[in-house]
C-alpha cells in the first residue's frame, strides 16, 4: 500500500505540463516606455526626441491596431510566440547553422578524474556514452525531476528535443523532425549514430530490453574504430550539414534522387538518439585555459559532426569530450543539465565502470553507405572549403578568473550574474569609449513552451557608472552609489523579463503581425535607434549566463562588428569564453577579457573602499 501510494504521487517530467501559464502579452504602453529607455544610452537629445515621437506616433496608431491582432493571437495559442520564434531566429536563416547557430561545451571531466591523456578515447567513451543513455532513460520514463523555483514548476518541454531531434533543411525553411517518444507515449528509436573519419555507422544500445554495458559499448566503438584506421576514410557525406542551408537542402534533394536507400539511411541519422564522434584531434585543455577545446569543437572537422543534431557527443584522441548542439529545439539549460549529470556520474563513480565486464554477444555496428556520384563528392569539397575558410575566421578568448568567485561577490551583497554583466559594460565602455548593446538571455519557463527574452544590460544607469569611473574628480562613494544604482536596475529587469514582462519579444510580435497582414513596416522599426539599441538582432553583445555549475559553452557574435559573451559561476572562480571575428579590425576577445577582469577588481575593490 505504501509503495503504491509513493507510486501516485512521485512527479513525473512532464506532468505539469498542461497546467502551465500561457505566454502573457505585455501591456504595449509598458513594452513601449521600456523600449524609450532602452534606447537612451545610444541617442543624443535630439535624436532621442525624434525616436520619442516616432513611439508616440506608433502607440496611437497601428501599434495599437497589431497589439490587438496580437492578443487575439494570443487567445487562440497558450504560447503566441512559439511558431514564429523558430521559424523567424532558426528555420527561415539561410546561413550555415554549424558555425552560426550551434552552440558548443566542453565536458568538465578533465578537470577531476579525466585530465587529457592519449589511449583513453575508447575506454572513457562506453563510460559516457552509458551515463548519457541512462539520462535519455531518465526521460522516457519521465523521471528527471521537473525543475522548480521555490514550489513553481517550470517548463520541461525542451527536455523532449534532446534525443532523436534533428533539423532537416528546406529551400527557403527548415524543420526539426522530432521522433522521441515517452515510454507511456510507446516507441522511441533507440540507436545511436557514430562518426569516424568520413564514415557513419549506427548500433542499437538497447540489447534484450535493457541498456548495453560500458563493456559492449566498448566493443562497439573499437569495432568502428580499428575499421576506420584501417581502411581508406569515407566520403564524410556529414560535412553537407556545414553548408549554406539552400545549397544544403538541394543536395540532400539529389541525394535522395541519386538512390532512394540514401533517404533511408539519412533517416536513420535523424532519428538516432544522438551522433557520436571519434575525432582524431587533441585539443589542449587546462582548468585555466579553455581556448582550443572550445575553438575545436565549434570549427572542428565538419565531417564528424551532423550539424543540424540536436546533439553531437563529441570524443577526442586524449580522452576529452564535448558536445555540438543545434539551437533550433532547444536552448543551452537543456545541455547543461545533461553535462552536470554526466560529471556529477563521472565523480561518483571516480570515472571508471565498477560493473560486470562481462560482454554479451550482440550484433556488430551496421555502416551506413550512401550512394554518391561526382557532383555529390564536389558538394562535400565545396561545403568543406567554405567552412574552413569562416571558421578560421573565429577567435576565441576562454580563461578562469581565480581571485574570488560567488561567495565574495555574495557576501558583498552584489548578484553574481549582475556583477558580471556590469563588469562587462565597463570593459566595453573602457575600449570604445561608448556604451555597448547587450542582450543578456532571460529565461521565460514558468510558462507553456516558454524559452527566452531579451534582458538589455545596457541601462542608463550601467553608463552613468561607467561613465563615472573613468572621471577622476568623482569620489569613491559617488561611484559605489552609481554601480549599486546600476545593480538595482538590472536585477528588477531581470525579474520583469522572466515574468513575461520584457518588450523585444512583444516588439518582434507586433512587427511579424504586420507583415503577415501585408502592412508597410512601421517606422519605429526602420528607425536608426531601433537597430543602434540592438534591435532586429543588432546586439554588439550577445551574452548568456551558463550557470553555477562546472559547465562553460560559447557561440560565434551576433553581428560581425560584436563579441559572443558567455560565463559560468563557481564559488571561487569566474570562467568567461568570448568570441569575436578576426576579419573585423575593431574587435579583439583577448583583449576584451582581460579588461572585464580587470573591471572584477575595480568593482570589489570599491565596495571594501568605499566602505572604510
Amino acid at each position: 500500500m505504501e509503495n503504491q501510494l509513493a507510486k501516485s504521487i512521485e512527479e513525473r517530467t512532464f506532468q505539469y505540463q498542461d497546467s502551465l501559464p500561457s505566454l502573457p502579452v505585455p501591456s504595449l504602453e509598458e513594452s513601449l516606455k521600456k523600449y524609450l529607455e532602452s534606447v537612451k544610452p545610444f541617442a543624443n537629445e535630439e535624436e532621442y526626441k525624434k525616436t520619442e515621437e516616432i513611439v508616440r506616433i506608433f502607440q496611437n496608431g497601428v501599434g495599437e491596431k497589431l497589439h490587438q491582432k496580437l492578443l487575439e493571437r494570443a487567445k487562440g495559442k497558450r504560447n503566441w510566440l512559439e511558431e514564429w520564434w523558430l521559424n523567424v531566429v532558426y528555420l527561415d536563416v539561410r546561413i550555415p547553422s554549424q558555425l552560426n547557430v550551434n552552440f558548443v561545451g566542453p565536458s568538465a571531466h578533465f578537470e577531476h578524474y579525466w585530465p587529457p591523456k592519449e589511449g583513453t578515447q575508447l575506454e572513457r567513451g562506453s563510460i559516457i556514452l552509458w551515463h548519457n543513455l541512462n539520462y535519455w532513460q531518465l526521460i522516457r520514463k519521465e523521471k528527471l525531476p521537473v525543475h522548480k523555483v521555490g514550489n513553481t514548476p517550470l517548463d520541461m518541454n525542451q527536455f523532449r528535443m534532446l534525443f532523436s531531434t534533428c533539423k532537416v533543411p528546406g529551400i527557403t525553411r527548415d524543420s526539426i523532425i522530432n521522433y522521441f517518444r515517452t515510454e507511456s507515449e510507446g516507441h522511441s528509436p533507440s540507436h545511436i549514430a557514430v562518426l569516424c573519419r568520413g564514415r557513419i555507422f549506427v548500433f542499437d544500445v538497447t540489447h534484450e530490453g535493457c541498456l548495453i554495458t560500458p563493456p559492449e559499448l566498448l566493443r562497439q566503438l573499437t569495432y568502428i574504430y580499428n575499421k576506420c584506421h584501417s581502411e581508406p576514410e569515407g566520403p564524410g557525406v556529414p560535412a553537407l550539414t556545414c553548408e549554406e542551408r539552400t545549397r544544403w537542402a538541394k543536395s540532400r534533394e539529389y541525394l535522395i534522387g541519386l538512390d532512394p536507400e540514401n533517404l533511408t539511411l539519412l533517416e536513420k541519422i535523424q532519428s538516432s538518439l544522438f551522433v557520436y564522434s571519434i575525432d582524431d584531434d587533441s585539443p589542449h585543455v587546462t582548468p585555466e585555459d579553455y581556448r582550443q577545446i572550445l575553438l575545436i569543437l565549434l570549427t572542428g572537422n565538419p565531417t564528424l559532426r551532423w550539424g543540424d543534431k540536436s546533439y553531437n557527443l563529441i570524443s577526442f584522441s586524449n580522452g576529452i569530450f564535448g558536445c555540438n548542439c543545434d539551437h533550433a529545439p532547444f536552448d543551452a539549460m537543456v545541455m547543461v543539465n545533461v553535462a552536470h549529470y554526466v560529471d556529477e556520474r563521472i565523480l561518483e563513480t571516480e570515472g571508471r565502470w565498477k560493473g560486470s565486464e562481462k560482454a554479451r554477444d550482440i550484433p556488430i555496428p551496421e555502416e551506413l553507405i550512401f550512394t554518391v556520384d561526382e557532383k555529390i563528392l564536389n558538394d562535400i569539397s565545396q561545403a568543406k572549403v567554405q567552412y574552413f575558410k569562416e571558421a578560421s575566421n573565429l577567435q576565441i578568448a576562454a580563461y578562469a578568473f581565480t581571485s574570488f568567485g560567488k561567495k565574495l561577490t555574495k557576501k558583498n551583497g552584489l548578484h553574481p550574474d549582475t556583477f558580471i554583466q556590469l563588469a562587462l559594460q565597463l570593459a566595453y565602455y573602457r575600449l570604445y569609449g561608448r556604451p555597448g548593446c547587450c542582450y543578456e538571455t532571460a529565461m521565460t519557463r514558468y510558462f507553456y513552451h516558454g524559452r527566452t527574452e531579451t534582458m538589455r544590460s545596457c541601462t542608463v544607469e550601467a553608463i552613468r557608472w561607467c561613465q563615472s569611473m573613468q572621471d577622476p574628480s568623482t569620489s569613491l562613494l559617488e561611484r559605489q552609489e552609481k554601480m549599486l544604482q546600476a545593480f538595482a536596475k538590472h536585477n528588477k529587469m531581470m525579474k520583469e523579463c522572466s515574468a513575461g514582462k520584457g518588450f523585444d519579444r512583444h516588439l518582434l510580435g507586433l512587427l511579424l503581425i504586420a507583415k503577415e497582414e501585408g502592412l508597410p513596416v512601421p517606422e519605429l522599426f526602420t528607425d536608426p535607434l531601433f537597430s543602434r539599441s540592438g534591435g532586429g538582432g543588432n546586439f554588439v553583445l550577445s551574452t548568456s549566463l551558463v550557470g553555477y555549475l562546472r559547465i562553460q559553452g560559447v557561440m560565434v557574435p551576433m553581428i560581425h562588428n560584436g563579441y559572443g559573451f558567455f560565463y559560468h559561476i563557481r564559488d571561487d572562480r569566474i570562467f568567461v569564453a568570448c568570441s569575436a571575428w578576426k576579419s573585423c579590425p575593431e574587435t579583439d576577445a583577448e583583449k576584451l577579457v582581460q579588461l572585464i577582469f580587470h573591471a572584477f577588481h575595480d568593482m570589489m575593490q570599491l565596495m571594501s573602499t568605499a566602505r572604510l
